[in-house]
Formats: structure tokens, sequence, C-alpha cells
């Protein structure tokens, strides 16, 4: 069995279009996680730009292995804590709405492409990305990509569940007035699929937009084992291995599952 891998979650973010600002804070608090004991560092969605940002997108996107990930990689490195961040990536023609694995050596492990756009927002923004399931193993435990919406669709935390996602990590802008994705609908997803949930949402304004916070881990019974206000706060908290297994001994959604008669869902 995997040993307990102690995870951080930074309910923040820097200036809304500074990407220097951001590195500021993710170099401070990635040296807190560290000094915490935490080897993973998870941060919201876009957190390295902004993402109610507009036509300023089209300014900081960048290629995935342009400087902003060359910065975070510098940062892993120099606290030995592995980091996953968001950011516009410019690729392909298109810029997409990306989140990053950089593990404490400075490699990236994983690139993950937001692939259900919230409204106009991100549609007038961003292209989807095409891929569903993405994955990175660290200290045995294997760690699946969502952002924000994705998370909302049962199907997109499912196909991570029966591909082996064990702790589910979803970089979040998530704003109000409705909490209830953050406080019903997420534990749900975890307690239904098994796994590990660390949801992490911003907590100021930008422009129109007031984000909510609330950033939580769940455990896979559904159990709330950190959870954030609406204001700035560095959670530090425990993915414990004995615990999916235990909730995946009786019952079992995942066992217990038909898949045949399910087929009207695949329309």
């Amino acid at each position: 069995m995997p040993e307990t891998l102690r995870v951080a979650l930074d309910q923040g973010t820097g200036r809304s279009g500074d990407p220097a600002s951001s590195l500021d804070r993710l170099r401070e608090r990635a040296r807190a996680a560290a000094a915490d004991g935490a080897a993973l560092l998870v941060t919201p969605e876009m957190s390295m730009t902004g993402y109610n940002i507009g036509a300023e997108v089209e300014r900081l996107a960048e290629p995935a292995d342009g400087p902003l990930f060359r910065a975070v990689s510098r940062i892993a490195v120099d606290t030995g804590v592995a980091i996953v961040y968001g950011f516009p990536e410019r690729a392909d023609g298109n810029v997409y709405n990306a989140v990053r694995f950089v593990d404490a050596t400075g490699a990236s492990r994983a690139l993950y492409r937001k692939t259900h756009l919230f409204g106009d927002l991100d549609r007038n923004l961003f292209a989807p990305g095409g891929e569903l399931v993405v994955q990175v193993d660290l200290g045995g435990h294997r760690v699946g990509l969502l952002v924000c919406y994705d998370v909302e669709f049962p199907e997109a935390v499912r196909a991570h569940a029966l591909a082996g996602t064990t702790v589910l990590v979803v970089p979040t802008a998530l704003m109000g007035p409705d909490t209830s994705v953050a406080t019903l609908l997420v534990p749900a997803r975890a307690m239904e699929n098994q796994i590990h949930l660390a949801y992490v949402n911003r907590c100021d304004t930008e422009g129109e937009l007031d984000y909510v916070g609330l950033s939580t881990l769940v455990g896979p019974d559904g159990t709330e084992l950190l959870r954030a206000g609406p204001t700035e706060a560095l959670l530090v908290g425990d993915v414990d291995p004995a615990a999916t297994e235990a909730a995946r001994a009786e019952p079992s959604y995942l066992d217990d599952r038909r898949p045949a008669l399910y087929s009207a869902l695949e329309r």
C-alpha cells in the first residue's frame, strides 16, 4: 500500500494579469507547504495569470514549456514540493485553459486542458481540451486532473475512477452566489467514486466575479478532511490510501455497476 500523501491547498492567487505576483505568492506558499511536510501543492484555476481577464489572455498565453513553466519548475526544485498550477496554454493555433503537474525535481509530469467550457467566459477565450483522463503517479498514488466545471459532470469523475485515479485534483474558479457545487456536489462526487478529491477554489474578487472559496479535501467516503471558508488560506491534509481501500471494500459502487444498462448514456 502507498504511504500517506500530504497535500496542500492554496486558496488564493496573485494579482490578475500579473504573473510575477503569482509566482512570488507561489514561492511563498510552496515554502510554507514544504515546512508542513506537504509533497503536493495545488493552486486554483488559471492561478498564474487570473481567470476573468478577457483579451489579456492573448497577451499572457504561452507554450507549455514557456517562461511560466520554467519559473514554477525552479520553485518546485527549490522547495522539494510538486506543484499543480493553472495557466493559458498556447498550442496548435489555439489557447487552452490548462493545468500542469510539475514534480519535485522540476519535471513536467502531466498537462490537462479543460474539456468542459463554462459559458461565454470560457468559450470566447479558450478551445476545449480533447483528452478527459490525464493522470500522474506520485508516491504510489494515481493523481488525476480536472478543471472547475469538469467536476460538475458525473461522467468525467467516473471516467477517472474507472481509469484508476485515487486522488482527483480540481483547480477551480467558482463564483458566487451559488455555493452548492463546493458544499454538496464535490463531496458527493468523491463518495460515489470512492476517491479522494482536492477541490481548490479562488476566494477573491476579479472584475465582476466574486469567488466563493470553500476549497476542500474530501475523503472517499464523502468526509470533508479539510474545508476552507471564504478568505485566503493554505490548508494541509493527508490522503490515506487505507481510507480508499475501506471505502471500496463493501459496498463498492465501482464493482457493483451494471454498464450494460447504461448504454443510453453513450449518446
